[in-house]
């Protein structure tokens, strides 16, 4: 705005000036005195931008430290609120509410846990029965092994008993035919075998 007016100055002395001359004044004294004044209006322009400086400095100035102080008046009114909270916090019966939480949310897991197996036991079938067995034996039929001619081919009578008996008249029989077995470690296996 300022720049405005002052070209708007400048044009209107140049013009003034102009007209002089065009006129046969004699403009020495003239141009002087517009010359002093056009100086003096960019002295004031100068000064009047350094003024619009140096304000807008003091209001960037005045915004910060209002902010700080609402900042410092929240900071007051958080500290205060804290303070009331941590007076009226109880934390003995805190803990209490904790733990008696912890423990019912436990019992509440038990009891989904039970409730979701019982469920599952419910709504499971024989068809799900089947389709383990069929899924089982779809397996095995794909790595070659029939389980139904495993089970005719195992053993059927009891093993535990005779077998133990009839392992130490072989061995006494491999020692007996001199197969090779010092006599010492034969003596050592008999030995821990008595054990």
């Amino acid at each position: 705005m300022m720049n405005i007016a002052f070209m708007v100055g400048k044009r209107s002395i140049w013009a003034i000036l102009t007209k002089m001359v065009l006129g046969g004044v004699s403009i020495q004294g003239a141009v002087r005195v517009m010359a002093k004044d056009l100086v003096r209006t960019r002295h004031q322009i100068e000064k009047f931008y350094k003024l619009k400086s140096q304000l807008q400095g003091v209001s960037l100035r005045i915004q910060t430290l209002k902010s700080t102080q609402a900042m410092g008046e929240a900071m007051k009114g958080v500290t205060k609120a804290m303070g009331q909270m941590n007076r009226q916090m109880n934390l003995p019966n805190l803990q209490k509410i904790m733990q008696e939480f912890e423990r019912q949310n436990e019992k509440m897991e038990l009891t989904m846990e039970v409730m979701g197996d019982a469920i599952d036991d419910a709504l499971e079938g024989d068809e799900e029965e089947e389709e383990t067995d069929d899924l089982v034996n779809q397996v095995l039929d794909e790595i070659g092994i029939d389980i139904n001619q495993e089970l005719v081919n195992a053993p059927s009578s009891a093993v535990a008993a005779p077998a133990a008996k009839t392992k130490v008249p072989q061995v006494e029989t491999a020692a007996a035919d001199d197969s090779g077995i010092d006599s010492d470690l034969q003596a050592r296996l008999d030995n821990l075998r008595k054990m």
